[in-house]
């Protein structure tokens, strides 16, 4: 049987062609891609690794260009007219973009420069053992096989990078020398063993001795490989990338933007807008600064709050705490703002492994809910944990932000597709989903905590100046008077750090790896307020169209079953509602 057939007989409903090729993709990358098979609980190849050498995006490639194939023929069959059915319509237009976006940024040599402090090979396919289940024996068997192939897909990952540098497409050294920062911390978990060998020491003590070996040997080389992997950074690509720009001008950018956001933009708009941006919740923030702390500025009322706020001592206490904070809004929101299915009620706080990028996030549940949705916190080894500015953050990684709209998609793969709930997830889409969240949780009265909605104001702030810096930095934009010290320069690395850093309740070694990490995703910074912006203009044109007949829970669980959408249809569809 076809998977094709296999989706309408399951779901009991005529053949959908467009949705059932949409499927049919997401089974076939999950052969090339593993990571992708464990990340959706689909029970396959989970002992497999991708190929990361340019063969493997070769495969990527020709299973883009088949897909557009069958997709091109389905749109003639069709017609003039197009799909009758909404669904069919809207995944048909969000298959062809994604794909030909991905085929864009493939020929544009992107996947052979890919060097990034949170989205780079290494780091996924470390993500992908925290993914996997650690209950049984036979649940350590199948981590002891895919880590026995880390080496390999690390050396493969070189090749790529081997091969971009001999094209002359290298990744800046900034990221070179982050990624092998994060490498060296690695190596220095557990007490000097490795990462990978201290993951290995959760296995069950009742294991046997010849699994216990297997593991052992398997993580010792996988931590080895790591090494590896750091050490030829620094000696053999570093020397090369010297004088790479950070910066990747306005041709890569734009084809950044467009894999991020769905849409292709008007740069200079988005500039002037995140400064606009900047200025309207800058002047919020000194108001509610003077809330907490009287005459005090932004900066002094935030440094009062780390000083002298709620604080949680201890990484198992904040962990609790943030799993606390998810459940309280969970009971509160469902069947009041939300109709929820029982097993999207289900979330874990976690922490973050040592290595990981400084920015908090959300891993999805599996797709039969047996591995529940979960969030992440970095500690940069904290043990003290302000909570104003967490508050609205776990409300955007958890409940009722990226949990609700990914739980909810999982749920309704089969009515939508596996596509339009997954793979074809579109960063403006969900990260405008969170955004949209935290207002929400500060329209219902949940940021009443001393210091909370100083916290919300500070991570919107956050997303303005990632505007601001990302398009500036990437284009070699000059700053605007707004910030005197900077007013008229270029903007840098150097520059939007002292700019993002005397605006922020963070550390500094937060901001820091955030630069890094814009520099190495050009337009996903970006993607958070453009797609907040997106979801408030389809709610604001929903309730205009519907006036006092809108139900905001009603618009709520109809946006988040459309699944996955751009820029370009976001807002018309949510309009529609």
């Amino acid at each position: 049987m076809t998977l094709m057939t296999q989706t309408s007989e399951r779901s009991g409903s005529p053949a959908r062609p467009v949705r059932d090729t949409a499927d049919a993709f997401v089974d076939r990358y999950a052969d090339l891609d593993p990571l992708t098979a464990t990340s959706l609980g689909l029970g396959k190849r989970q002992d497999e690794l991708p190929d990361l050498s340019p063969a493997g995006q070769q495969a990527l490639d020709d299973l883009y260009r088949a897909t557009l194939a069958t997709l091109a023929g389905l749109e003639e069959a069709a017609g003039p007219t197009g799909f009758t059915d909404a669904d069919e319509g809207r995944c048909a237009r969000l298959l062809r973009e994604r794909l030909q976006t991905r085929l864009a940024i493939s020929a544009a040599g992107e996947p052979l420069r890919a060097v990034s402090n949170l989205f780079g090979p290494p780091q996924q396919v470390r993500a992908t053992f925290l993914l996997m289940p650690v209950a049984t024996a036979d649940d350590w068997s199948v981590i002891a096989r895919r880590l026995a192939r880390v080496p390999g897909a690390l050396a493969q990952h070189r090749e790529s990078l081997a091969e971009g540098a001999r094209r002359g497409l290298h990744a800046a050294p900034r990221q070179v020398e982050t990624v092998a920062g994060q490498l060296a911390d690695w190596q220095a978990t557990g007490g000097g063993a490795g990462w990978f060998t201290d993951f290995t020491a959760g296995a069950p003590a009742d294991a046997p001795a010849s699994l216990r070996s297997e593991l052992a040997v398997a993580a010792g080389s996988a931590d080895a490989a790591a090494a590896e992997l750091r050490d030829w950074l620094l000696t053999r690509y570093l020397p090369a990338a010297a004088g790479t720009p950070d910066g990747v001008g306005e041709e890569r950018y734009l084809l950044g933007a467009r894999s991020w956001n769905g849409a292709q933009l008007d740069l200079a708009e988005v500039y002037d807008w995140g400064w606009s941006q900047y200025r309207e919740i800058w002047a919020a923030m000194q108001a509610e600064a003077a809330r907490v702390l009287a005459r005090a500025t932004p900066t002094e009322a935030m440094a009062h709050l780390d000083a002298h706020g709620e604080a949680v001592e201890g990484v198992d206490a904040v962990r609790d705490r943030l799993q606390e904070l998810m459940d309280t809004a969970m009971a509160s929101l469902a069947g009041t703002h939300f109709d929820l299915a029982d097993p999207i009620k289900a979330v874990e706080a976690r922490i973050a492994p040592p290595g990981s990028a400084a920015a908090p996030y959300y891993t999805g549940p599996s797709q039969d809910f047996s591995r529940p949705g979960r969030t992440w916190l970095p500690t940069l080894g904290r043990t003290r944990f302000p909570m104003w500015n967490l508050y609205s953050t776990w409300y955007h990684e958890g409940v009722p932000g990226h949990h609700l709209q990914i739980a909810q998609w999982r749920y309704l793969a089969r009515q939508l597709s596996l596509y339009q709930t997954s793979l074809g997830g579109v960063s403006a889409c969900s990260e405008g989903w969170a955004l949209y969240a935290e207002r929400l949780m500060d329209e219902l009265g949940f940021l009443a905590a001393p210091g909370a909605r100083l916290g919300y104001l500070d991570a919107q702030l956050m997303r303005a100046i990632r505007v601001i810096v990302d398009v500036g930095m990437h284009l070699g934009l000059p700053a605007a008077p707004d910030w005197a010290p900077g007013a008229g320069q270029p903007w840098t690395p150097e520059l939007a750090l002292e700019f993002f850093a005397a605006h922020s309740g963070r550390p500094r070694d937060f901001v820091a790896s955030e630069i890094v990490r814009y520099l190495s995703a050009p337009g996903q910074a970006i993607s958070y307020k453009l797609g907040e912006r997106a979801w408030l203009a389809g709610r604001a044109a929903a309730q205009q169209a519907r006036g006092a007949g809108f139900d905001l829970k009603a618009w709520h669980m109809a946006a988040l079953s459309l699944g996955a959408l751009g820029l370009d249809d976001l807002s018309e569809e949510l309009a529609r509602l």
